[in-house]
């Protein structure tokens, strides 16, 4: 499928992108290819294969979620790279 120079512009056009006429007349290429490309794949016969979401065989493993006891402000903040009476200390973000 070879895609127009309208349709590139209106593409374009519809992704807010501004283009000239040199960009259209190479992305009509680019896209053409893609979409013939697209084409061939929709030709190969995959009605044998089971639909899937991943190619790999992987479960979601979590660790158990046991209840235990919180950890106090001190070893909350102990990591911190900066701390101030048991809180946080972080960079300004406003001047004022």
């Amino acid at each position: 499928m070879e895609l127009s120079h309208e349709e590139v512009r209106k593409i374009a056009e519809l992704a807010k992108l501004a283009l000239t006429d040199e960009e259209i007349a190479l992305y009509a290429g680019q896209l053409s290819s893609i979409l013939d490309y697209f084409r061939k794949l929709q030709a190969v016969d995959t009605s044998q294969i089971a639909p899937t979401a991943s190619v790999l065989p992987l479960k979601n493993i979590f660790r158990p979620d046991e209840p235990a006891d919180p950890l106090t402000v001190d070893e909350v903040v102990a990591n911190a790279p900066d701390s101030f009476a048991g809180q946080f200390r972080v960079s300004a973000v406003f001047d004022e």
